[in-house]
């Protein structure tokens, strides 16, 4: 019995993570309320049950890792130091995309080296070197604190007994039990900036482990989708802009954070960053992505374009890459419709293949081939610093269109563009950007000088793509506004214009005529769509159906609603009817029974 009575000291230790526990639980709730201590106070007031238990939670974590490490402060230090960093990050995503932490988000761990690249300047070297110092003085109190011995079994039995409550809670949460109910917490997936402002980041994470994308709409059966079905079968193919002697090449430009900066009212410029787009707008059929991102989630941006779906009917944070995806066996998308058809279809992504799962998940869509960063050795940085350049990628994809005997859909995803956008990273700025502030200039006209670049990237392509045999189209859109300083968007007053935050340029360019008709502002999963009528490819079902969305809604987004004559506000019947139509269909694709595949397809 004597190996399981604790010492004062250890009671002392108790105290103390006890303690810890409650200050982590209010720092990460801070975390989700811009570090606003008086706002998490009065969270706290409100919600006061969700702040004990989330306490509490934080208590057991610290005390397991201090049980099975073998110094109890190094593994309470190592637990605290973790939810810390969670919390920061946590922080630094709402201020960048205006999203919170999500469960997937940490997928992307395995990218950690990559990752230190991408986000290297966002944490000022003021907070880096205070960090290093804290770490120091936390190693340096450590071996100054006096020594404690927990025996063997006392320590079995603390680490059992907070696995037990940890594991506990997460199913209290992830089941939405009646005792979290009674604490006031409610799971607000349809909204998750909502969720975690109400319930912490504590809950609103755990809630978060067991979401599935989309919900269940009422009615779904097989009848149903044989029903939907039969009805868009029956529609008459759209009348092509031409009539295609030969399959074209397809190619797919999803441009990293790429668009206009000229959009940005005060602002002037010492020339032109678009002279080609600009120039070639009005002679191609040409407008507006209306991207269901903000500052990344790049891939949620080539998930609607790929396989004509719609974040619109997901739940808020989704990221069908990784959390559904990357678990299936195939995915109807455009990609299988083409290769149906006999053509061979490429993806092209100039860096890390494993981001958002992508060498799993291409396979998955039906890609044939995957060329990244490790393949391309030799591909040209505008610095050592950069990233591949768009040019560069162009070149790539060029060659493997041409080494290609059959028709080519290629989906190429460039990188140059990523932040950040520290002067020099992409060689010297040549263009001067006049009427903001002195603390931006720099970093607009870094921005500004990306932008000059990726231009010409696409005018290079335009004339190469004129000494291609086969007929060609190339469709080249921004993935999302990049992740400027907030204070250039709000400047611009754009934080209460959701439209623009999501508006990125969209052209489409070719070695045959396919008309100049405005694309006006189009979501990315009507790209399929758009371009077999521009190509004159009969069109499945299934793009039948999105052809008729796109006609009443073409811009379909949670920050936005864009009609055939602008911004809607409510939907009529027949709308709402065909959002029913293809909510039930992206429903039986993604977590229903896969009826759709050979009904639609």
């Amino acid at each position: 019995m004597r190996y399981f009575l604790p010492s004062k000291r250890l009671g002392f230790l108790l105290l103390a993570l006890l303690l810890c526990g409650f200050a982590l639980n209010f720092f990460m709730q801070a975390a989700s309320l811009n570090m606003d201590a008086m706002s998490v106070f009065s969270w706290i007031g409100e919600y006061y049950w969700l702040y004990l238990a989330g306490g509490l939670f934080f208590f057991f974590l610290l005390l397991v890792f201090s049980m099975i490490l073998p110094s109890v402060y190094a593994g309470s230090a190592v637990a605290a130091v973790l939810c810390i960093l969670l919390g920061i990050v946590d922080y630094k995503k709402l201020s960048t995309t205006g999203e919170p932490l999500f469960p997937w988000d940490l997928m992307l761990l395995k990218n950690a080296g990559e990752m230190s690249h991408i986000t290297k300047g966002m944490i000022p070297p003021l907070a880096l070197a205070a960090a290093v110092l804290l770490i120091a003085a936390v190693v340096w109190l450590l071996f100054k604190l006096p020594k404690i011995k927990v025996s063997l079994p006392l320590r079995m039995l603390f680490a059992v007994l907070s696995v037990a409550m940890i594991t506990g809670f997460v199913s209290m949460v992830a089941h939405q039990s009646s005792l979290a109910v009674s604490m006031k917490y409610q799971n607000i997936f349809w909204n998750q900036k909502v969720n975690y402002k109400q319930n912490g980041l504590l809950f609103a994470f755990a809630g978060n482990l067991r979401q599935s994308l989309i919900e269940e709409p009422e009615g779904y059966s097989r009848r149903a989708i044989e029903e939907i079905a039969a009805k868009y079968s029956k529609l008459p193919d759209p009348v092509p802009n031409v009539q295609a002697t030969q399959q074209p090449n397809i190619l797919f430009m999803m441009d990293e954070a790429f668009f206009d900066p000229t959009r940005l009212p005060g602002l002037s410029f010492s020339e032109d960053p678009l002279k080609f787009i600009h120039g070639e707008e009005s002679a191609t059929p040409s407008g507006f992505l209306l991207s269901p991102e903000f500052g990344g989630n790049t891939a949620n941006i080539e998930f609607e374009a790929l396989t004509g779906m719609s974040m619109y009917f997901l739940k808020d944070g989704s990221i069908p890459y990784q959390q559904k995806i990357v678990k299936m066996s195939s995915l109807p998308s455009i990609v299988s419709i083409l290769k149906e058809r006999g053509y061979r279809a490429l993806a092209l992504h100039p860096y890390d293949e494993t981001f958002y799962n992508r060498n799993r998940v291409y396979p998955i869509l039906g890609f044939d081939a995957f060329t990244s960063e490790k393949d391309l050795d030799n591909a040209e940085r505008i610095t050592p610093e950069g990233y591949i350049s768009d040019k560069a990628a162009v070149q790539e994809a060029l060659r493997e269109l041409k080494a290609s005997s059959d028709p080519a859909f290629l989906h190429l995803v460039t990188m140059q563009n990523h932040f950040p956008f520290t002067k020099g990273h992409n060689g010297p700025n040549t263009i001067s950007v006049e009427g903001t502030s002195p603390s931006y200039k720099d970093e607009l006209e870094t921005y500004t000088q990306n932008t000059k670049l990726t231009d010409e990237a696409l005018a290079y392509l335009q004339q190469e793509l004129l000494t291609l045999d086969r007929p060609t189209i190339a469709v080249f859109w921004g993935d999302h506004l990049p992740a400027l300083s907030a204070g250039i968007y709000t400047d611009a007053g754009w934080d209460s214009e959701p439209r623009l935050k999501h508006e990125t340029k969209l052209v489409m360019l070719a070695n045959f005529d396919i008309g100049k008709e405005p694309l006006n502002t189009l979501s990315p999963a009507f790209l399929g769509p758009t371009v077999f009528r521009l190509s004159g490819q009969p069109m499945p079902p299934y793009y039948k159906l999105l052809g008729k969305v796109q006609d009443e809604m073409p811009g379909l987004s949670k920050q936005v609603l864009i009609g055939s004559n602008g911004v809607l506000t409510a939907f009529t019947p027949e709308q709402q009817q065909l959002l029913d139509d293809y909510r039930m269909v992206e429903y039986d694709l993604l977590e229903g029974e896969n009826y759709s595949q050979d009904l639609l397809f």
